[in-house]
């Protein structure tokens, strides 16, 4: 079936349109930049199609709309990419260096550089041992997750899956928007003292800048389609981020069982920044055998160790 010769040559003028004011060459199509307009007098004419006098098939001008979308694809996880820097591992200042073992580790991270200063001295740390909490009828967590634009990046410290925006949750009149989420093998929180295989750890900010972390624990059992979504994107190299095909619902992070922890606490890396809202969900959910080992290739050992409570509140769901 042939499209109506009028849609056919809308879409032609559109296209057309768009690939000439495009600044770079699109995948599947002929079109640069502009050329500077020549000095002569008479006006330039426009290019003569293909094959002159035959309009675009409909396998043309899908042809030429797939490469325009693709080209917005790209862009937009680009940016995903550029401004999704919110992050358990900023990156260190002063030329320091962090890691999870030797001079370097944890009970060195508050000397490396006075900005971490909190990882010795703060008295409202991250992770911990979640234990004694009071059981309430919390407030349910509305999430608001759909699929969306992503990238996937090992930055050295973790596998961390950038969303693009419009991914939140909202708790207590709050509205915490996603800016990211990355894995800990073992998980950094226990519960009343058992360990778990790894933990994701969704990170959220609110318009005034407060961070907020969604804490999913992980144990082996069957096979899990988002994290097998993320394994299958991994990049080669370290800090060069790939950029799938395809789309990721976060929702797919989450467990069926809403219930949760919920405590104040600070990033789990330098600079272990406090006032930090945690949301430990109760419910762990499962991954494959082969995925936890996949992840311990890359990472076999990314957790800080727990920290005193300090005399802090844990509530819970009842």
């Amino acid at each position: 079936m042939r499209l109506p010769i009028t849609l056919i040559a809308c879409a032609t003028m559109l296209a057309q349109s768009a690939l000439a004011a495009e600044s770079e060459k699109l995948p599947g199509s002929r079109v640069l930049a502009s050329a500077p307009k020549p000095e002569a007098k008479t006006e330039a004419k426009p290019a003569p199609p293909k094959e002159p006098g035959r309009p675009l098939t409909e396998a043309e001008v899908a042809a030429m709309v797939k490469a325009r979308l693709e080209a917005m694809r790209k862009r937009a996880a680009r940016a995903v990419v550029e401004t999704k820097n919110v992050s358990q591992n900023p990156p260190a200042k002063g030329g320091a260096h962090w890691s999870y073992e030797g001079e370097t580790g944890p009970l060195k991270w508050g000397k490396l550089n006075p900005a971490w200063a909190k990882c010795d001295n703060g008295n409202r740390q991250s992770p911990i041992d979640i234990r004694d909490g009071i059981r309430v009828d919390l407030e349910p967590v509305v999430f608001e997750y759909a699929a969306s634009a992503y990238s996937v990046v090992n930055n050295g410290h973790t596998v961390q899956v950038n969303i693009a925006s419009g991914n939140r949750f909202t708790l207590t009149g709050r509205t915490y928007e996603l800016q990211q989420f990355h894995f800990h093998r073992p998980a950094e929180e226990k519960v009343d003292g058992k360990s778990f295989a790894m933990v994701a750890h969704l990170v959220h900010k609110d318009e005034e800048g407060r961070l907020a972390v969604i804490a999913v624990l992980i144990e082996d059992g069957t096979q899990h389609p988002g994290i097998q979504a993320v394994w299958n994107n991994l990049p080669l190299e370290k800090n060069e981020p790939l950029v799938p095909v395809t789309t990721f619902d976060p929702s797919l992070m989450l467990p069926q069982k809403r219930d949760y922890y919920t405590y104040m606490g600070s990033l789990t890396t330098p600079p272990c920044s406090e006032g930090v809202l945690w949301i430990v969900m109760k419910e762990p959910i499962q991954a494959s055998k082969h995925q936890l080992d996949i992840f311990a290739r890359l990472y076999p050992m990314n957790a800080r160790p727990v920290q005193a409570m300090a005399g802090r509140l844990i509530k819970e769901s009842n």
